[in-house]
C-alpha cells in the first residue's frame, strides 16, 4: 500500500513532503475523528484553527455538493412519487455508472493489506448517494450492462457482486488498458467467479502443505543457523503455493520451460520448495562444508545462486531454471528476458507459449530501479518480445528501512507497469487461495494475449532486511503489528479446520513429520558435500572452460567470392540507395581480390561465412542495422516503397542458421543485460551488443561488473557475448572518445574475458569467426574503430582472409635497420597516427608494434618480438588516453617482466585527467602533436619513466 505508518511517524517537516493528496486525507480524517490521528497531526490542524485561519473546503465536500441529489432526500421528495415511475431517463443508468466506478476504483477499497497499516482512501464514486441512489433502491432492479450475470439485477445484488469481485482479497487494476479485448477479458474472468477461488478439498490440503513447508523451513533455518543471513520469506509464504499453481497451470497450457529471476528475499525457500534443491545441499551451504577447492563456481553466497530442475505437471514435464542473481536486485530482469528469447528461437516457438518468463520482484526495487522500466519497454519490441512476462511483486511494504512514501511517488509500487498497459492484480498475501487464483489468471492472460501481467502480492516482512537486523527501531508501529499478527500458516490452518477439511491433529502430524525430516537431513552423518554444478551440459555439451585448440578461421577464396555476390546482389526490382549500391558493388570487388578490404566488408563477410556454415549470429544496438558510422548496411531499404530487407539472410543454411540484426531502443543497461542472457542460454550463437559510442557502456556497467566479468567465477556460467565499443580520440569531446578501456582491464583476472583492439578488417573477421568456432566461451570486449573505418591505411589485403588468423601481436618486418633505436608498443587507432607521422618525418629507425589483444596478455608473442630487438634499449608505450586511463597502467607491469636487462620502458600519454578527453578540437590536435613529438623525440624527456625498475622520478607526461 502507499503510505504505511505515516500517521504514527509524521513530523512537522514531513507534513508537506508526503504530498498534497495525503495531507488532504489527514485533514478530512481530522474533521471526522480527530482522536484517530497521531498527536502531531492533531496539533498541526488545531494550531490552524487557533490561529483563526479559515479551513479550506475538502475535496470530499466539493464532491458532495456536485453529486446528484438522492431520492431519499425527504425534504425534496416527500410528495413526489418514484422518479423511476415518472420517466427519469437517468435513473436506470445509474447502476451502470456504479459498476464502472467499482471497476475503476474498487481496488482502492479491497481488503489487501494483512497488517491494515493504512486507512482506506475516500472514494465517493463508490457511494450510492453519489449517483442519486440510496438504500431504499437496493431492491429495485437495474440494467447491468456488460456485468457478467443477468441482464437485470436488484441493486443490492449488484453491489454485493461488485464488492466481492473488486473489494475482497483481489483488487484488480485494468481500466488503464486501451485494448478493449484485453480489458474485457480481465473484467469477465473476475466477474464470472466474483474473484472467489473454488478449490476442492485435495487442492486446499495441498496448498496448506506448501504453506507449511515454506513456514517450517524458515523457522528451522532461523533456529538451527542463528544469526546467518537468509533473507527469509516469512510473511510472504503465499509465494510458494502461488508459484506452484503457476507452474502447474503453465504446464497444462503447453509450457515446457519456465525461466525465473528473483532477488535474494525468499530465494532459499523457492530453491527448496519449488525448484527441488536438496535440503542437504542447502544445509551444507549454511555450515560452510560445501566444496571449496573446485575450479569453478565457488564465488557467491547461497542466496544468489541459481538452479535448474524438472517438475511434473498434468501435461508433461516443465523445466524450471532460476537465474543466478547478484545483489543489484532488478538487473536479472533483462537477463531472464534474453534467455527466454534465445530458447524460443531455438525451439522455433512462434506461439511464445513453450518458454515463459516469470520475474519475482521486491516492491521497493520494482518501483525504484530504472532497469525495470527499460525492460518493460522491451516487451513489445521486434527482436526482443517474448510473448509476455508474469511479474510477481513480493510487496513487503518496506524497502530495508524506507517507508513507501519515501520510496516512490505513486500509489502502488506496481504503477510503473502501466507504461505497457499491463493489468495488475493486487492480492492479500494472507489468503493463499486468492494468491493461487491470481497466478492461474496471470498464466491464462499471458498465454491468451502474449502480454505482461503483474501480481502485487501484498504481505509483510516478519524480520528485518536480514535476520540480524532490528527493524522496530525505524518502524515501531509496523513491527508491533507484525509481532501480534498470526502467520500465514496459522491463519490458513484455522480456515481449513473451520471448513472441516483438516483437524488440529492432522496439521500437527504434518508439521511434526516435516520437522523430523528437516532434522534428519541436518544430522545425517553421511551427508555428502554438494557436487559442483555441471554447467557444461545440455546446449553447453562439448564446450570447455580452458584449453581448446585454436580454430582455423581462414576461408576459401572461391567461397568468399560466391558469398559476397549472394549477400550483395538483391532481388530484381529492389531499389537500393545509390550510395549503398556503390558500397555493395565495391564489396564484391574486394572479395574478388581487386581492392583492399574495408571494415564494413570484413565484418559482413565474417557474418556471411558463419551463417553459411550453419551458424547463428545476433547483432543488436542503437542504429545497428545501418550503423552509426554508415559502414554496415546490414538492413537495406527499398527507395521506392520503404520496405526493408536483410541481405545476409540469403545465405542462411540449416535449421539453426540465423542472421538477426536489431535496432534496439535507446537503452544500454537493459539491452546489454538482455544480450548477456541470450548468450548464456545459447552458446552456439555469436551474440554482439554494439554501443553507438563506446562511452554509452557506462550505463550498462552493472551488467559488465556483475555478469560479464564475474559470472564464470561466481557461478560457473560462461558467456560468449561480444561488446563492440567504438573508441578513439578524434576531437569529439569527452563523451565520444573513450569506451573506458581501463575499466575493463581492471576487471580482467582468471582468464575471465578477452579485451581486444583490432586495427585491420582482417583481424575483425578472424575475431568474430574465432569467437563462434571456438569450444571456449569468454566475453569479448572489443574496442572498435571510428575514423579507422575509412582510413585506407587500415584496410586489409584479400590474402589475409584466405590464409590468415587473428594475431594477438602485430609486428613489422620491412624496416631497413635491424637494430632500431626505439620500439614503440601501442594498441588501436593511435598506430595509424604514429605510422603517418613516421612516414612524414621519414624516420626509419623506430619500430611500431601493435598489441591487438590486451587480455589475456600475449606474453609469448610479445617476448618473441622483444627478442628480435635485443640490442634496442628504449621501449616506449604510446597511447592516446591520459596517463591514468587507457592501457598504460595495466600493460606496464607485464611488459616490464618481459624486457631484457638492458631495456627500459617509458610511457607516452596525455596528461592525467579526470575527463577522458578535451572538448576543443583545436586543443585535441595540439595534444596529439605533443604526443607524437614525444614518441619520436631523440630523448625520453616528458615520458612516464618505469619507476618500478629504474627508480626514476615520476613526473607525468607533458
Amino acid at each position: 500500500m502507499s503510505q504505511p505508518e505515516a500517521t504514527s511517524v509524521a513530523t512537522q517537516d514531513e507534513l508537506f513532503s508526503a504530498g498534497s493528496t495525503y495531507l488532504e486525507q489527514m485533514y478530512e480524517q481530522y474533521l471526522r475523528d480527530p482522536e484517530s490521528l497521531a498527536p502531531q497531526w492533531v496539533d498541526y490542524f488545531s494550531d490552524m484553527v487557533a490561529a483563526g485561519e479559515a479551513l479550506p473546503e475538502t475535496h470530499q465536500q466539493i464532491l458532495a455538493r456536485m453529486r446528484p441529489l438522492p431520492r431519499s432526500a425527504k425534504h425534496h421528495f416527500d410528495d413526489i412519487p418514484s422518479l423511476a415511475q415518472h420517466g427519469d431517463i437517468e435513473y436506470p443508468s445509474r447502476a451502470i455508472l456504479l459498476i464502472q466506478a467499482y471497476r475503476m476504483h474498487g481496488h482502492l477499497h479491497a481488503d489487501l493489506d494483512p497488517l491494515r497499516l493504512n486507512p482506506r482512501p475516500s472514494s465517493p464514486e463508490l457511494e450510492l448517494g453519489y449517483y442519486g441512489l440510496s438504500e431504499s433502491d437496493l431492491e429495485q432492479e437495474f440494467p447491468t450492462g456488460d456485468l457478467t450475470g443477468d441482464r437485470k439485477m436488484a441493486l443490492g445484488d449488484i453491489v454485493m457482486m461488485l464488492q466481492r469481485t473488486y473489494c475482497s482479497h483481489i483488487g484488480p487494476e485494468f481500466v488503464h488498458i486501451t485494448d478493449s479485448a484485453r480489458r474485457h477479458w480481465i473484467q469477465s474472468r473476475l466477474e464470472r467467479i466474483q474473484s472467489l477461488p473454488d478449490y476442492d478439498e485435495d487442492t486446499r490440503r495441498h496448498i496448506y502443505g506448501r504453506i507449511m513447508h515454506a513456514e517450517e523451513l524458515e523457522r528451522f533455518l532461523h533456529t538451527r543457523y542463528l544469526g546467518q543471513k537468509r533473507f527469509s520469506l516469512e510473511g510472504g509464504e503465499s509465494l510458494i503455493p502461488m508459484l506452484d499453481a503457476l507452474v502447474q497451470r503453465a504446464g497444462s497450457g503447453g509450457t515446457r520451460e519456465i525461466i525465473m529471476g528473483m532477488a535474494h528475499r525468499g530465494r532459499l525457500n523457492v530453491l527448496a520448495n519449488i525448484m527441488g534443491k536438496s535440503l542437504s545441499d542447502i544445509f551444507s551451504e549454511f555450515e560452510g562444508t560445501q566444496f571449496e577447492d573446485a575450479a569453478q563456481g565457488q564465488g557467491d553466497v547461497k542466496y544468489h545462486k541459481g538452479f535448474s530442475s524438472d517438475v511434473r505437471t498434468p501435461s508433461g514435464i516443465v523445466h524450471l531454471s532460476l537465474g543466478f542473481n547478484p545483489s543489484h536486485l532488478e538487473i536479472i530482469t533483462p537477463v531472464v528476458l534474453g534467455s527466454v528469447r534465445a530458447r524460443q528461437c531455438r525451439r522455433k516457438d512462434k506461439s511464445k507459449v513453450e518458454v515463459m518468463s516469470v520475474l519475482i520482484h521486491g516492491d521497493a526495487a520494482f518501483a525504484g530501479q530504472g532497469v525495470v522500466a527499460e525492460s518493460l519497454q522491451l516487451s513489445k519490441l521486434r527482436g526482443f518480445r517474448i510473448g509476455g512476462t508474469i511479474h510477481i511483486v513480493v510487496n513487503n511494504q518496506i524497502g530495508f528501512t524506507v517507508n513507501p512514501f519515501d520510496a516512490r511517488s505513486t500509489t502502488y509500487c506496481t504503477d510503473i507497469a502501466k507504461i505497457v498497459q499491463a493489468p495488475i492484480l493486487h492480492v492479500n498475501g494472507d489468503d493463499p487461495e486468492a494468491c493461487c487464483l491470481a497466478a492461474e489468471i496471470a498464466v491464462e492472460y499471458r498465454n491468451t494475449f502474449h502480454e505482461d501481467i503483474v501480481i502485487d502480492l501484498i504481505c509483510y516482512r516478519r524480520h528485518g532486511h536480514n535476520e540480524a537486523d532490528a527493524p522496530e527501531v525505524t518502524q515501531p508501529e509496523m513491527y508491533r503489528r507484525i509481532g501480534e499478527h498470526p502467520t500465514v500458516g496459522t491463519l490458513y490452518r484455522d480456515r481449513l479446520i473451520r471448513d472441516h477439511i483438516l483437524s488440529n491433529q492432522d496439521c500437527d502430524e504434518m508439521i511434526a513429520g516435516y520437522r523430523d525430516n528437516l532434522e534428519t537431513v541436518r544430522r545425517a552423518n553421511n551427508r555428502r558435500a554438494p557436487s559442483p554444478a555441471n554447467s557444461l551440459q545440455g546446449r553447453w555439451e562439448g564446450f570447455v572452460f580452458e584449453g581448446a585448440e585454436e580454430p582455423d578461421t581462414a576461408v576459401n577464396a572461391d567461397l568468399l567470392s560466391d558469398l559476397a555476390r549472394r549477400v550483395h546482389r538483391l532481388p530484381s526490382g529492389f531499389s537500393l540507395h545509390p550510395k549503398v549500391e556503390a558500397i555493395y558493388e565495391n564489396r564484391i570487388e574486394m572479395m574478388d581480390g581487386k581492392q583492399p578490404v574495408d571494415w564494413g566488408c570484413g565484418e559482413t563477410m565474417a557474418y556471411a561465412t558463419l551463417v553459411h556454415e550453419g551458424g547463428w549470429v545476433r547483432l543488436t544496438g542503437e542504429d545497428s542495422g545501418r550503423s552509426t558510422f554508415f559502414h554496415r548496411h546490414a538492413v537495406v531499404y527499398d527507395q521506392n516503397n520503404g520496405k526493408s530487407m536483410i541481405p545476409l539472410r540469403q545465405v542462411e543454411n540449416g535449421p539453426l542458421s540465423h542472421f538477426i540484426v536489431v535496432d534496439s531502443m535507446l537503452s544500454e543497461m537493459a539491452v546489454m543485460g538482455y544480450e548477456y542472457g541470450y548468450s548464456v542460454a545459447e552458446p552456439r550463437a555469436l551474440v554482439i551488443w554494439e554501443a553507438q559510442y563506446g562511452d554509452f557502456t557506462n550505463i550498462g556497467q552493472v551488467v559488465v561488473d556483475q555478469f560479464i566479468a564475474a559470472g564464470e567465477t561466481k557461478w560457473s556460467r560462461m558467456s560468449g557475448l561480444v561488446l563492440w565499443l567504438p573508441h578513439g580520440y578524434e576531437g569529439q569531446g569527452a563523451e565520444h572518445s573513450s569506451a573506458r578501456l581501463e575499466r575493463f582491464l581492471q576487471l580482467c583476472a582468471e582468464n575471465n574475458m578477452q579485451v581486444v583492439y583490432p586495427t585491420t578488417p582482417a583481424q575483425l573477421f578472424h575475431l568474430f569467426r574465432r569467437q563462434l568456432m571456438s569450444r571456449v566461451r569468454k566475453p569479448l570486449i572489443m574496442m572498435g574503430p571510428k575514423s579507422m573505418l575509412r582510413n585506407k591505411l587500415s584496410f586489409s589485403p584479400f590474402a589475409d582472409f584466405t590464409d590468415g588468423a587473428f594475431l594477438p601481436v602485430m609486428g613489422e618486418r620491412h624496416l631497413a635497420t635491424a637494430t632500431p633505436r626505439r620500439v614503440i608498443f601501442c594498441s588501436g587507432k593511435v598506430y595509424y597516427d604514429l605510422l603517418a607521422e613516421r612516414q612524414k618525418r621519414e624516420i626509419e629507425d623506430v619500430v611500431l608494434l601493435r598489441i591487438e589483444r590486451l587480455y589475456p596478455f600475449p606474453a609469448d608473442e610479445l617476448r618473441a618480438e622483444i627478442d628480435r630487438y635485443a640490442d634496442t634499449h628504449e621501449i616506449f608505450w604510446v597511447q592516446e588516453e591520459p596517463a591514468n586511463q587507457g592501457a598504460w597502467l595495466f600493460v606496464n607491469s607485464p611488459i616490464r617482466q618481459l624486457l631484457l636487462p638492458n631495456q627500459k620502458i617509458f610511457g607516452v600519454t596525455r596528461p592525467e585527467s579526470a575527463a577522458p578527453a578535451v572538448g576543443s578540437a583545436k586543443r585535441h590536435k595540439q595534444e596529439l602533436e605533443a604526443l607524437l613529438n614525444a614518441a619520436f623525440a631523440e630523448g625520453v624527456d616528458g615520458c612516464l619513466a618505469d619507476r618500478h625498475r629504474f627508480d626514476a622520478p615520476y613526473e607525468g607526461s607533458k
